[in-house]
């Protein structure tokens, strides 16, 4: 099974290293030009004027000029190709060749601080005011259920029915907001698409402190207990990971987890016994787009770290290392096998001493035996203990959309993992990992015997877009599996630029509901159609769910967040965040589409960020919190 195996990389026998495969890559825009990559040093306006000068230099009122740019700080023209309006046509672009592009375009300074009055004070009349409830990473537990307790939770499907909106916050400057939040003693953590991490308290989404990192910050922050309170614990989409202080914001440490350019770490990190685990993933499926890039070379890994200090204690890679494979149609040099990256949490198996992760696909030619899997590894060693590879033969990158000629032989059929696997017990008996996959098929495996499925369910369609793409939720008897299957038409001439195609307004979306014992369906709902049909709109339920006892919550590219009932699917609440919000940071904000994180429950009150502006969905920069009414 483990035959192209490459074992872990032990801190011991090695210098300490300085420390998404995208879940379906965007068509760049008409006016991205691929000049062949040089080793020349890189100059920005050579890069702007081969790159972006066929738009910027030309009159249209939907495109800011040249001068226009010259207005603008670097950081916030570096933070527009990360991930906000430019975002799909910078995608292909190494981070040097964003940074030079930004370096020429802008003017130098920061961007404007939050206003004081944004900020906890008795002087501003907002103190803070302590709340109840804990969601301390990407789960309230390790095994990544996604379930939180009745008392955790405090709600009641009573108050679900009477949730009314409680505040909201705005990202100032951004167009997609996919930070998962994270609550502990009172306090909400959350990351943004303009890499600045907020403290915020959450009762009243008044602002403690900010932190900007290196890059744009998806993943959700695991909070992990320290001697004076917490030390938060994330990554960066430029392959940072961080070490904070969570009462002052205050930098312990920090790392580069790979020494690959396209690292990208979206996946939240678990920790056990003052080990971080942190799972890499990358940009260079995307990269491939460019015809005189070398691909691939990136492999996904897992990095253990020490939560005091960062040293590494153990690295482990996904697949082999890649050797030279001949030379592509244009004359590029191809390298393989490459890819896997991790893109979601891991799964801690403290009873039996293991780590679960779920992996991409290969981004080039051989595919491999660890790709679009469920891989356990040992958690004092990293040593792979076995692997079960659902979709063999899978390898895809971006230039597979265009027949472009870094497109593998096996020319996908992308269907990676983006979920983590869920560690679930039936009736206390049989312990199961539940893994739902993009191809739209929800597997049930053994960890005990090697991951041997134990049943496999059909819930989605699958595709590029399709099926599972971020996260499922259980009860405990049930698992709960939201799909995406969203549909893309074909391009309408002179389409906004912030859309990457027409998405169908029926096509799309789900819920299911299946019994943990054998996978049997107890209900299955369609989506909800968008009403009325509008740009950037899809039935797609693409972000992750979140349960409770007896509901569950499920985002949709709509925009709407939906409350079901456990036991039937019946809808208990519906809020429509698409649209313009007061916010109590005095930014101007509107909510778009709900995709990657999915909303998280604490202390009485419902938290989700909505926006998400990538493959054709509705821009927003807003978080916005629920709470019942009386």
């Amino acid at each position: 099974m483990l035959r192209n195996w490459e074992g872990p990389v032990l801190a011991s026998k090695r210098k300490p290293v300085l420390l998404h495969s995208v879940l379906g890559v965007g068509l760049a825009l008409a006016c991205w030009v691929s000049p062949p990559l040089t080793a020349a040093p890189v100059s920005g306006e050579a890069i702007y004027k081969a790159r972006c000068g066929a738009c910027h230099e030309m009159l249209n009122a939907r495109v800011p000029p040249r001068s226009a740019l010259a207005q603008m700080s670097v950081a916030r023209i570096l933070r527009s190709m990360d991930y906000g309006v430019m975002m799909n046509i910078a995608s292909p672009m190494s981070r040097i060749e964003r940074q030079a592009v930004a370096g020429y375009l802008g003017r130098e300074g920061d961007d404007a601080k939050p206003a004081p009055v944004a900020f906890c004070s008795v002087e501003t009349g907002r103190p803070a005011s302590r709340v109840g409830g804990k969601w301390a990473g990407w789960s309230p537990s390790a095994s990544n259920t996604r379930y939180q307790s009745g008392e955790e939770a405090d709600l009641s499907l009573g108050q679900i029915r009477r949730l009314k909106l409680k505040w909201a916050f705005g990202f100032e400057g951004d167009v997609t907001a996919f930070g998962a939040p994270t609550i502990v003693d009172g306090r909400l953590f959350t990351g943004s698409a303009g890499g600045v991490v907020y403290a915020l308290d959450a009762a009243t989404g008044c602002i403690f402190w900010t932190f900007t990192a290196n890059g744009p910050v998806r993943s959700a922050m695991l909070a992990a207990p320290s001697s004076s309170s917490h030390t938060l614990l994330f990554g960066d989409q430029n392959g940072w990971f961080y070490a904070l202080d969570s009462k002052t914001g205050h930098l312990i440490w920090k790392r580069r987890v790979e020494e690959h350019e396209a690292t990208r770490l979206t996946g939240a990190p678990v920790e056990k016994d003052g080990v971080v685990f942190v799972p890499v993933a990358s940009w260079e499926e995307t990269r491939a787009l460019s015809s005189g890039y070398p691909c691939c070379t990136f492999r996904g890994s897992v990095v253990a770290m020490r939560v005091k200090d960062g040293t590494v204690v153990w690295k482990t890679y996904m697949t082999p290392a890649p050797v030279k494979r001949g030379v592509t149609a244009a004359g590029t040099v191809r390298y393989g096998p490459s890819g896997a990256g991790i893109w979601s949490a891991p799964t801690l198996d403290p009873k039996r001493g293991r780590l679960y992760v779920t992996t991409g696909d290969n981004y080039s030619t051989p595919a491999s035996a660890n790709s679009d899997a469920v891989v356990a590894l040992e958690l004092k060693s990293g040593r792979i203990v076995w692997a079960r590879q659902t979709t063999a033969n899978d390898a895809f990158n971006a230039a597979c959309l265009g027949k472009g000629p870094n497109c593998p032989a096996e020319d996908g059929p992308d269907h990676d993992y983006g979920a983590s696997a869920m560690l679930v017990s039936t009736n206390g008996n049989r312990d199961m990992l539940i893994a739902g996959q993009k191809s739209g098929m929800v597997y049930a495996l053994d960890p005990d015997m090697d991951g041997k499925v134990l049943w496999a369910v059909r819930v989605g369609k699958g595709g590029l877009l399709g099926g599972i793409q971020w996260g499922m939720a259980s009860d405990g008897q049930k698992a709960f599996a939201a799909v995406s299957d969203v549909v893309r038409k074909r391009r309408t001439p002179g389409l906004d630029d912030l859309r990457q195609a027409e998405l169908d307004p029926v096509q799309g979306g789900g819920i299911a509901a299946l019994r943990l014992e054998d996978g049997q369906k107890l209900w299955q709902l369609p989506g909800h159609p968008c009403q009325p049909a509008k740009p950037g709109c899809s039935p797609a339920q693409s972000a992750a769910v979140t349960a409770i006892p007896g509901a569950v919550f499920s985002g949709s590219l709509d925009g709407h967040l939906r409350a079901f009932a456990s036991e039937d699917g019946a809808l208990l609440w519906d809020f429509d965040t698409a649209r313009t919000f007061q916010t109590v940071n005095g930014v101007g904000a509107k909510g778009g589409s709900l995709d990657g994180a999915g909303p998280i429950i604490a202390g009485g009150m419902v938290f989700v960020n909505s926006g998400y502006a990538r493959f054709g969905g509705m821009p927003g920069n807003v978080l916005l919190c629920f709470a019942p009414e009386p």
